[in-house]
């Protein structure tokens, strides 16, 4: 069985074992030896019979069994070669250390595909390269080279770990352990050339020894592998939290549209990760402490608002930066109704009617914390309660949690932060299982980010024809054609050659004419737009003044036609995208349009295809839709077209017919309640 070969093997092979205990190629052994692995132990060394104290075997072929696992150490020359060999011998999972391969350029490249081809010839499943091994505490099976497992009396628990970066196992150990964190399992993976991360982590659903997750992330490779595994770990209720590199905007963005710019790589990893059900934190310290949060926070907690926050303190300036550093993420911290000041005065806490309830001083009694937080936990305006304590938590840690501990049983989530440096204090709430953090930026992040993941939901299928277009960009009219195909309303309009003598058009002037073209995605940085043409007249000396232009600004473009449309005013304009990630797959993508898209950020995106509740949560968390819901007088805008245009232009995901990568309308025009939206300019181009 693949995942015991892996995570729980009965035999290990360490190929370039070496006998000199200070050298990486010696610490596997030295682990295994010191965790008390139960499992047969070969070490592989050529030139000697014993390695520190274990006979030693000069090859593969020379054991008297195949091995469950390979932990090669040799250095890259040497890793094809021992590869091969572990696969001949019927060795079902090789852990390769050594670099070179996929990061290396071409000469890395070749070495990626003799491994592959070994893969497909022998079935022998890899791990790595460049993996620093894989720890399993509850089987003792502590196969690694990271020097961080040389510590002793390591604690195990129910979270599994898995990295991309071997490094950061030593660092989330060591820090875990003085966090009372214990682990069951970690695994580095790589660079994941054949067993990816998702499929380890599924791996290991059913095992009752593993509650959680922890994932060291770099990339989103491999992300169907991902998604699957956060869905069946969401199905069993088994919560999953991330780090991931890269929130710095430097994502690739698409020549063709705005939506490329707009769900850059970081921003559809995070909209990735919180369809997954994933909580996406940004901080170190935060992928230690939220998991106990998790389990009390479902994903899908709260849908079409910001999360409510309720703060309970006995120390203003430490309440007060937990406060910051939710408002800086979207979270509401919420001042309590008047009823439950009443009820805190009723239950002899005493306090300034302002957003924090702080009892000061008298906090520090553990009655008056316990009252208040009876009252705060029962109050229905809150979806969470964040208690934190001040100095009291250090030096009379048994009194200053008791009453948090004793609160946490609530059905209502309870977090607390300790101000001062206090172990002994967030020992006890560890203990209890009470979710604490030691920082309030890790605070916040996490209740952040436990409030935006959503429900998990599987990725679909589809299996495509051949596309019988012959272009990869489609011009405007066949764009609309595709969308109206799904269900989004675009404007009337005619496509006319730019030599056409009569003018017949279906709708009244004045009307727009722009530029049909299959290569010019932007129609105005060419000249090929004209507004406001009042005639049949300004029509064909529009179309000539297009012709111009686009020969002097493309000399080699089509400009023998132009498509009409009439000119439309509405209350607002959005912008609507869709967009084919190479890592994440399908996403819809909405933002303020017009010119606002260049000058706002404001933008929603989610996985694709969407619900018609998914997209009217995508509608509100825009900041611009204030604009179109009756701000300051004017009329509504009409929000539940814009949602059913969201939800057609998602369906492009399952189109059997055309592959899109990627899909935008720029403006859409938002028009009075009850009188839908229009798309007044469409760009698509295929795969």
């Amino acid at each position: 069985m693949l995942s015991r070969a892996l995570l729980a093997p009965r035999s290990i092979a360490i190929v370039g074992a070496s006998a000199d205990p200070s050298k990486v190629a010696a610490r596997p052994l030295q682990y295994l030896r010191q965790a008390g692995y139960a499992g047969t132990i070969y070490p592989i060394n050529a030139r000697r019979d014993e390695v520190l104290g274990e006979r030693a075997w000069p090859s593969l072929e020379a054991l008297p069994d195949a091995p469950d696992h390979a932990f090669i150490l040799a250095g890259v020359d040497g890793v094809i070669e021992a590869v091969r060999a572990c696969g001949a011998r019927g060795v079902k999972v090789a852990t390769i250390l050594a670099t070179g391969f996929a990061e290396a350029g071409a000469e890395g490249l070749q070495r990626v595909d003799a491994l592959k081809e070994i893969v497909a010839e022998t079935g022998i499943r890899i791990l790595g390269p460049s993996s620093i091994g894989v720890v399993n505490f509850h089987a003792k099976a502590l196969l690694t080279a990271n020097a961080a497992f040389a510590e002793p009396n390591l604690p195990s628990g129910g979270v599994f770990v898995a990295s991309h970066s071997g490094s950061m196992l030593g660092a989330l150990v060591s820090r875990g352990k003085a966090r009372s964190v214990g682990f069951a399992g970690l695994v580095s993976v790589g660079n994941e050339i054949d067993l990816t991360l998702g499929e380890i982590c599924a791996m290991t659903l059913d095992d009752p020894a593993v509650t959680g997750y922890m994932l060291f992330l770099e990339s989103l490779r491999h992300a169907d592998d991902l998604r699957r595994f956060a869905v069946a770990a969401s199905e069993r209720g088994k919560p999953v939290v991330a780090y991931k590199l890269g929130r710095s905007q430097q994502g690739a963005e698409l020549a063709l549209s705005h939506t490329g710019a707009l769900a850059g790589e970081d921003d559809i990893a995070s909209a990735f990760l919180a369809d997954c059900g994933i909580a996406r934190v940004e901080n170190f310290e935060a992928l230690l402490e939220t998991l106990p949060l998790l389990g009390r926070v479902p994903a899908g907690a709260v849908r079409g608002r910001k999360p409510r926050v309720g703060v309970v303190t006995t120390t203003g300036g430490g309440a007060a930066m937990v406060v910051d550093g939710l408002a800086l993420r979207g979270v509401d911290v919420t001042r309590p109704s008047d009823e439950t000041f009443a009820r805190l005065r009723d239950a002899g806490v005493s306090v300034e009617r302002g957003v924090l309830v702080d009892l000061t001083m008298a906090g520090t009694r553990p009655d008056v914390m316990k009252a208040a937080l009876d009252v705060m936990m029962s109050a229905p305006e809150f979806d969470l309660v964040v208690a934190v304590t001040g100095s009291s938590a250090r030096f009379r840690p048994e009194l200053a949690v008791k009453p948090v501990i004793e609160s946490a049983s609530n059905d209502k989530p309870l977090v607390s932060f300790l101000a001062p440096d206090a172990p002994d204090a967030l020992a006890m709430l560890s203990q209890a299982n009470v979710p604490n953090f030691r920082t309030p930026e890790a605070c916040a992040d996490a209740i952040a980010a436990a409030f935006a993941r959503r429900v998990a939901i599987a990725p679909v299928s589809i299996v495509r024809s051949v596309r019988r277009n012959k272009s990869a960009q489609l011009n405007e009219h066949d764009a609309y054609a595709l969308f109206a195909r799904v269900g989004v309303p675009h404007a009337a309009s005619v496509v006319l050659p730019v030599d056409a003598t009569t003018i017949d058009l279906p709708f009244d002037y004045p009307v727009v004419v722009k530029l049909l073209s299959e290569t010019i995605a932007h129609k105005s940085d060419v000249g090929g737009v004209v507004l406001n043409v009042r005639d049949e007249a300004g029509v064909k000396a529009a179309m000539a003044s297009i012709a111009a232009s686009v020969r002097k600004a493309a000399p080699d473009a089509d400009a023998s036609q132009v498509i009409v449309q009439p000119m439309m005013s509405g209350l607002g304009e959005l912008l609507l995208g869709y967009r084919k990630d190479a890592d994440a797959g399908p996403v819809v993508l909405l933002a303020a349009g017009g010119i606002y898209t260049e000058i706002y950020r404001d933008r929603s995106i989610r996985l694709a295809p969407v619900t018609l509740d998914t997209a009217r949560e995508m509608i509100f968390e825009l900041a611009i839709v204030k604009a179109l819901q009756g701000f300051r007088g004017r009329p509504h805008g009409d929000l539940e077209g814009v949602a059913q245009a969201i939800v057609a232009l998602s369906q492009l995901a399952l189109d059997a017919e055309h592959d899109v990568a990627d899909a935008e309308i720029n403006p859409l025009l938002v028009r009075g309640e009850g009188d839908g939206v229009v798309a007044l300019d469409a760009l698509v181009r295929l795969v």
